[in-house]
C-alpha cells in the first residue's frame, strides 16, 4: 500500500519513547513494595507501649488504606482544578475506500463523458486539531473545586481519626496482653508458694510432725495453680495474636525473644482535678472526627451551589484546524482550514428536575449538620463518662493496694501459725487463694486505670499529640482557613 513505508519508522519512534517509561514505571513498582515490618520494635527486649504504637502507626495496613484514600481525593481535586483550562483535541483518520461493482460501473458511465477513468479504490486521510474553552458555566466549576478540597480535607481528617482510635486499639490490646502477663506471674508465685509448702509437709510427715492428708491437699493446690499457670499462659498468647496484629506484623505473631514490659504496680496516681468543660472545648477544637464533618458540611454546601449552577447559561469558545486530503497521508498547509466559534446554551426548562436537585442538595447539606450536632453531644457525654471512669478507677486501686497489704500481712500470720502447728491447712489455704485472688484484683484495677488515661486522651484527641508533629495535625484546619480566605 502507498502509506505503509511511513507507518514503520513511527512505530519504531513510538517504540522508542515507550521502552524507557516502561522501565521507569517497573521501578517505581519496585521502589513502592511494601517493605515487612520490623521483628522488634526495641532493642531492650521489651516492648513497651509507646513502642507498640509508633509501630501500629507505620505498620497497620489499615492506615496504609487510608493514606491511599486520601492520595485519591488529592487526584479528585486536580481534576477538578483541570476545568479551569481550555482543552486540546488532537484527532486523525486514514480511510480506504473501495466502491461496489454496481457503484463502480455507474460512476465509469459518468466519466466516460469526458473522457476519464474513475479509480474504484480511493484512500482518503484528514487530521485537525481543535481547543475549546468554558469560559462561565454558572459557577460550577468553583464550586466543583471547593467542595473537591473540602473532600479533600475530611478525607485527610478521617485518616487521622482512624490512627487515634488505632493508638486507642493498641492502647487496649497493649494492656489487656499484661493483664494477661501479670496473671502469669501471680499464677507463677502461687504454685512457688504451694511447692514449697508441699516440701515442708513431706518433710514433717517423713518426721511424724505432719499428717498425709496435709500433703495431699497441698498436692491438689499445687496441681490448680498449675492449672491457672497454662490457662493464664494461653490467655497471654491469646492476647499477643491481638496486639501483633494491630501492629501490622506478619502472620499476627510478636517474636518469641520480645516479653511485654512489666505492668507499672507502682503507677502514681494523678490527683490533679481537670475541668470538664475546658476538656470538651479541647476534644472539639483537636477530634479530627469533628474537624472532618465540619468539612463535611462545608462540602455539602459547595454542593448544593453546584447544583444551583444549572439555572446559569453555559458559555464556549472553540477553534479548530482541520485537513483532507487524498491518496496521500502527509497533509500540507494547502489542505487545512480554520474554524472559530462562540457557543451560548441555556436551558429553560427541565421538568423540575433541577429544583429537585437544588432540594436534594440541601437535605444533604441539612443532615451533614445535624450528624455534626449528634456528634458533638457524643463528644461531650464520651469525656464526661471517661471522666468518671478514671475517677472509679483510681478509687479502685487505692483501694485494692490497701487490700493487698492487709491479705498480706493475713497469710503471714496464717503461714507462721501454721508451721507453729496453731493454725489448720484451711485456714493458709484460705488466706493464701484470697492473697492471690487480691493480686489480681489489683492488676485489673491498674489495667482499668491505665486504660480509663487512655481512653481519655483518646476522646480528647491529645493522644495524636504525642506522636504525630503538630503541622500535621494543624494542616486541616489550616488549609480550610486558607482555602475560605481565598473564597
Amino acid at each position: 500500500m502507498k502509506y505503509q513505508q511511513p507507518i514503520m519508522p513511527a512505530c519504531r519512534t513510538v517504540c522508542f519513547f515507550l521502552l524507557p517509561l516502561l522501565a521507569l514505571a517497573i521501578s517505581a513498582m519496585a521502589t513502592e513494595a511494601p517493605t515487612p515490618p520490623p521483628s522488634s520494635s526495641t532493642s531492650s527486649g521489651h516492648l513497651t507501649l509507646r513502642d507498640a504504637q509508633e509501630t501500629a502507626l507505620k505498620e497497620n495496613p489499615g492506615i496504609r488504606a487510608a493514606l491511599a484514600r486520601v492520595e485519591q481525593a488529592r487526584a479528585r481535586l486536580r481534576e477538578a482544578s483541570a476545568g479551569w483550562w481550555p482543552e486540546l483535541d488532537l484527532s486523525g483518520s486514514g480511510t480506504e475506500t473501495r466502491l461496489s461493482e454496481q457503484a463502480w460501473e455507474a460512476a465509469r458511465t459518468v466519466t466516460r463523458l469526458s473522457g476519464g477513468e474513475p479509480e474504484r479504490t480511493t484512500d482518503t486521510f484528514t487530521g485537525g486539531l481543535q481547543a475549546s474553552w468554558l469560559l462561565f458555566d454558572g459557577f460550577y466549576r468553583k464550586f466543583n473545586e471547593l467542595q473537591a478540597r473540602y473532600q479533600l480535607g475530611s478525607t485527610a481528617a478521617a485518616r487521622l481519626d482512624s490512627q487515634r482510635l488505632l493508638l486507642l486499639a493498641v492502647a487496649e490490646s497493649f494492656f489487656n496482653a499484661q493483664l494477661a502477663q501479670t496473671k502469669v506471674e501471680i499464677a507463677a508465685a502461687d504454685k512457688a508458694f504451694y511447692e514449697k509448702r508441699l516440701e515442708d509437709a513431706r518433710s514433717r510427715y517423713q518426721v511424724g510432725a505432719g499428717s498425709w492428708g496435709d500433703v495431699l491437699n497441698i498436692r491438689v493446690q499445687v496441681n490448680s495453680a498449675k492449672t491457672a499457670l497454662l490457662l493464664n499462659r494461653r490467655e497471654l498468647e491469646a492476647a499477643s495474636y491481638g496486639l501483633a496484629a494491630l501492629m501490622g506484623i506478619q502472620e499476627a505473631r510478636l517474636p518469641d525473644s520480645l516479653a511485654l514490659a512489666p505492668l507499672d504496680q507502682a503507677v502514681d496516681l494523678d490527683s490533679m482535678e481537670e475541668d470538664v468543660e475546658e476538656l470538651i472545648r479541647t476534644a472539639l477544637a483537636l477530634r479530627p472526627d469533628v474537624q472532618g464533618l465540619e468539612l463535611q458540611v462545608r462540602a455539602a454546601d459547595a454542593g448544593r451551589e453546584m447544583a444551583r449552577s444549572a439555572f446559569y447559561p453555559r458559555l464556549f469558545v472553540s477553534g479548530s484546524v482541520y485537513g483532507n486530503r487524498e491518496d496521500d497521508p502527509w497533509l500540507a498547509g494547502d489542505d487545512f482550514g480554520t474554524s472559530l466559534g462562540v457557543n451560548l446554551g441555556w436551558n429553560l426548562f427541565r421538568g423540575g428536575a433541577d429544583r429537585a436537585r437544588v432540594f436534594a442538595a440541601e437535605q444533604r447539606k441539612r443532615e451533614a449538620s445535624w450528624n455534626l450536632v449528634n456528634l458533638r453531644n457524643q463528644v461531650a457525654a464520651e469525656i464526661r463518662r471517661h471522666l468518671a471512669l478514671l475517677a472509679a478507677a483510681k478509687e479502685q486501686v487505692r483501694l485494692q493496694r490497701e487490700s493487698v497489704e492487709l491479705v498480706k500481712q493475713n497469710r503471714d500470720l496464717a503461714q507462721s501459725e501454721y508451721e507453729a502447728g496453731a493454725a489448720s491447712l484451711v485456714r493458709l489455704n484460705e488466706a493464701q487463694r484470697d492473697l492471690t485472688a487480691t493480686h489480681g484484683r489489683l492488676a485489673q484495677a491498674l489495667v482499668a486505670y491505665h486504660l480509663a488515661k487512655q481512653r481519655l486522651q483518646s476522646a480528647t484527641g491529645r493522644n495524636l499529640q504525642q506522636f504525630l508533629p503538630p503541622d500535621e495535625l494543624s494542616s486541616i484546619g489550616k488549609e480550610q482557613k486558607d482555602q475560605e480566605q481565598r473564597n
